[in-house]
């Protein structure tokens, strides 16, 4: 176990402080006005570690992400960036959030004060990731160097002097484009070079062009825009990214380099007598040239400075969908910054003209609805997805069209999409419990039907071990890797399928899903409490050892080990505490998770396994749901103690503030929800568990106008433990409360205490 990532930081220290200990110390100073909520939110948290997040400027869910890029290829840099470097090499469009694959870093541009051979760069093709990893960066001759000191990042907004060349980089975004503001030296040369030969980790350049657009235009073409084109392969295989950049000066002279017949990079120099200050306005299209110009708005003429102020107020609108009250403000960074996390990803694809691209070049027109991507779905559907359903039922409905096109073009419904590209990344059909979630919870503005049978066909068909699972009602070991954790998932993806079957009164269909679904019973060793591996002719897999890792391979279990795995049936707890042997052997078995030693063994141990609580993983998202657990065997004053745990050691204010990858929102929401004492631990069944209320009171602000609050009297960090709880001053005694009873609007209120209630 690492402890670095697992930081017992200042704010546990800081948790003792009671609400009403700081009311009565400010209550003689005079009032001062709220800080907006967009102050809280620190975009470096995450970039340490293995966070893999980005500190450049996007918008709520945007098209683009306008970030700083390193130039290295490393599991570290997934984003782009990460916080113990001190070089850049430019600027890209294009960010993943969180992920543990890396891609992206498209259209890079960087502002130097001087002419560069760039015959030096290469085009960016280079060995199978990892090797080369300092290579590419090597061979640049325009890198610069920069201070943590000298960098400021805010949500839509991203500030840094690069040391080398003396130039002040800053960076805004709107949906459709990125915008740069470069403040240059006195005097000096003021050029950007553009590159399109980077590539990161898995990416590698296939055709790329760069031109001047001399088309005479709608509006006066000062000679200062350019345009072209960047096609890759990598873990997107077909991805294909058109630009349009828009300076604020015209091109006095272009430095072009041309590789293989395909210009790879450019040199763009500007008059320096006409002021220190040169933008540049940046568009992306995956359709097309004249798309990325019309996504431009060459229209628009609003400065740098107005379209940060409109990303900020956009970023304040988010976050005040939930306010928190406590006199911790470092509780208030750590929330406001995973809220800001959660609104990042997925990313806006379609066009302002409402047009895409599919995986196999076909071009769809939208209907009314905007066209999402970075669809991380074994992540997302536990805890990212159910907040933007409850946050954002627009999105969530326009995400559901989304798979849904994808569906029509690649004959399922998705696993992982990334810049329109299937990347089937990660196990189970998690676009299923995202669909039925949504419909059940009232979404209901796309096609039930047509989502129906595409998640019929989907769990219907043969591949990704879809075949054994038919055959055999569970994937043997011999016949496919990963096999325990996939035959979970299908069980839960099977549940789901049968929710939405009998919503739409397809009885048949709901009475076959719902006895797929307990695949678990094939897979669970009472004798060990573990979910082991059984091959296809009935023998468990030998030698046995619930704490061994073998990465993605050769292996049971997905980026973890059977103490992790071993958890995975939110869809039916009952059925799982009965068949395992009731609830007190079931809770001592789960209470061991948190209390065994740290310990990963094998020689491949997978590099997802971190923040460990005993055996509990929180850094990788099979673990979000298991602390929940406890409350379905009866003993909620454990989820209390747990999630408080978790609270505590897996989230801080620094840059490795995160204890695993933040997977495009999930990590963050798990603490949204937990930390204000609620958690989707099945996001299709419409409950959610009650955990460990952190803050003295939070106010959801819902989409239909209505506000639920969420209070917690006496709470401080000995207080984690609920005594009593009301519903709208009713006496609840149930450990979940509905969607509907939180759409409805109303208060929770728990009463905390230092101890555990009797027979609690």
């Amino acid at each position: 176990m690492n402890l670095k990532y697992t930081v017992f930081s200042a704010l546990s220290i800081l948790f003792l402080t009671s609400c009403e200990d700081k009311k009565t110390t400010n209550q003689n100073v005079e009032q001062q006005p709220p800080k907006p909520l967009t102050s809280y939110v620190d975009p470096f948290i995450g970039t340490g570690g293995h966070g893999h997040t980005y500190p450049g400027a996007t918008t709520p869910f945007g098209m683009v992400q306008v970030s700083p890029v390193n130039g290295i290829s490393g599991w570290d840099w997934c984003s782009g960036y990460h916080h113990s470097d001190t070089l850049l090499i430019g600027f890209g469009h294009l960010s993943l959030s969180g992920t543990g694959i890396g891609d992206l870093n498209d259209i890079l541009l960087m502002p130097v004060n001087q002419k560069y051979d760039l015959s030096q760069l290469s085009t960016g093709k280079k060995d199978q990731y990892p090797k080369a990893a300092l290579e590419f960066r090597n061979q640049v001759p325009y890198k610069a160097r920069y201070s943590h000191q000298n960098e400021k990042a805010q949500p839509g907004y991203y500030q840094v002097f690069l040391e080398d060349s003396k130039v002040n980089v800053e960076l805004t975004a709107d949906t459709y484009f990125g915008y740069h503001k470069y403040s240059f030296q006195k005097g000096d040369k003021q050029s950007v070079i553009l590159n399109l030969g980077f590539a990161i980790n898995w990416d590698n350049p296939t055709e790329t062009f760069i031109k001047r657009e001399t088309r005479k235009l709608d509006i006066n073409n000062n000679g200062n825009i350019i345009t072209g084109h960047r096609f890759s392969t990598g873990w997107a295989k077909n991805q294909k990214v058109f630009f349009a950049i828009e300076f604020s000066k015209p091109i006095q002279e272009i430095q072009l380099q041309q590789t293989d017949k395909q210009i790879t990079s450019g040199q763009f120099f500007f008059d320096e007598t006409s002021g220190e200050e040169l933008t540049a306005r940046v568009a992306i299209s995956s359709v097309s040239e004249d798309n990325a110009l019309a996504n431009l708005d060459l229209y628009d003429k609003r400065s740098f400075e107005e379209v940060r102020q409109k990303a900020h107020d956009i970023w304040q609108k988010h976050l005040s969908s939930i306010e928190i009250e406590t006199p911790v403000d470092s509780l208030k960074t750590i929330f406001y910054t995973a809220l800001y996390h959660t609104q990042i990803a997925p990313v806006t694809f379609s066009d302002r003209n409402g047009q895409f691209r599919q995986q196999n070049d076909k071009i769809t027109q939208t209907d009314g609805f905007t066209a999402y991507s970075t669809l991380s779905l074994w992540d997302t559907f536990r805890a990212e997805n159910p907040l933007i359903t409850l946050l954002q039922p627009e999105i969530a409905a326009d995400i559901v069209k989304s798979m849904l096109a994808y569906s029509d073009v690649i004959g399922k419904l998705p696993v992982w999409t990334l810049y329109g590209n299937e990347t089937d990344c990660m196990t189970g059909y998690h676009s299923i419990p995202v669909i039925v979630e949504a419909y059940l919870k009232g979404v209901r503005s796309f096609d039930a039907e047509k989502a129906y049978q595409a998640m019929k066909k989907t769990m219907m068909g043969e591949e990704r071990g879809l075949k054994f699972y038919k055959q055999y009602g569970y994937i043997p070991f011999d016949k496919w890797d990963e096999s325990v954790t996939i035959s979970l998932e299908y069980a839960y993806d099977d549940w789901c399928v049968a929710q939405m079957a009998k919503a739409l009164g397809k009885t048949d269909d709901y009475e076959f899903f719902m006895k797929r679904s307990e695949a678990y019973k094939h897979l669970l060793d009472t004798e060990t409490g573990f979910m082991r591996g059984k091959s296809s002719d009935g023998k468990r897999r030998t030698p046995f050892d619930p704490k061994h890792s073998n990465h993605r391979e050769a292996t049971d279990y997905t980026e973890g080990n059977a103490w992790q795995h071993s958890w995975f049936v939110p869809h039916n707890p009952q059925g799982f505490i009965d068949t395992f042997g009731g609830k007190e052997k079931f809770v001592q078995h789960l209470e061991k998770l948190f209390t065994e030693s740290s310990e990963i063994t094998g020689d491949n141990v997978s590099a997802d396994i971190t923040g460990l609580i005993g055996q509990y993983a929180h850094g990788n998202e099979p673990s979000h749901h298991i602390a929940y657990l406890f409350n379905k065997a009866g003993k909620p004053h454990r989820t209390q103690y747990w999630i408080n745990e978790i609270l505590k050691t897996q989230y801080n204010t620094t840059p490795n503030g995160y204890s695993g990858n933040e997977d495009c929102g999930q990590m963050s929401a798990w603490y949204v929800w937990s930390a204000m004492g609620l958690y989707p631990m099945n996001p299709a069944s419409g409950e959610y568990e009650i955990g460990r209320p952190l803050f003295p009171k939070v106010k959801i602000n819902l989409p239909n106008g209505k506000i639920f609050t969420i209070i917690a009297e006496n709470v401080s960090a000995e207080n984690m433990y609920i005594q009593s709880a009301t519903l709208n001053g009713q006496k609840l005694e149930r450990t979940f409360i509905t969607d509907e009873e939180l759409k409805a609007g109303g208060e929770l209120k728990f009463v905390m205490g230092s101890v555990a209630p009797t027979g609690k």
